[in-house]
């Protein structure tokens, strides 16, 4: 199974390309801006991961800076 997100413009192009998927049979998700930005925003945390890990007194002392 693959995943295509497109988007789009404008509402009719959106409406077409729903209806294009919905009739070659494939399932068809709208997202609404915040959860599209959220997996955008995902997909950069995973992108950019270290790995490392930082002490929880480390954070406090460049909290308190």
């Amino acid at each position: 199974m693959e995943t295509l997100i497109i988007r789009t413009k404008s509402k009719s192009n959106a409406k077409l390309l729903f209806e294009l998927s919905k009739k070659i049979g494939d399932q068809v998700v709208i997202l609404p801006p915040e959860q599209a930005e959220d997996f955008a925003l995902g997909l950069l945390m995973d992108k950019i991961k270290t790995g490392e890990t930082v002490s929880r007194k480390d954070i406090m002392k460049e909290l308190s800076e």
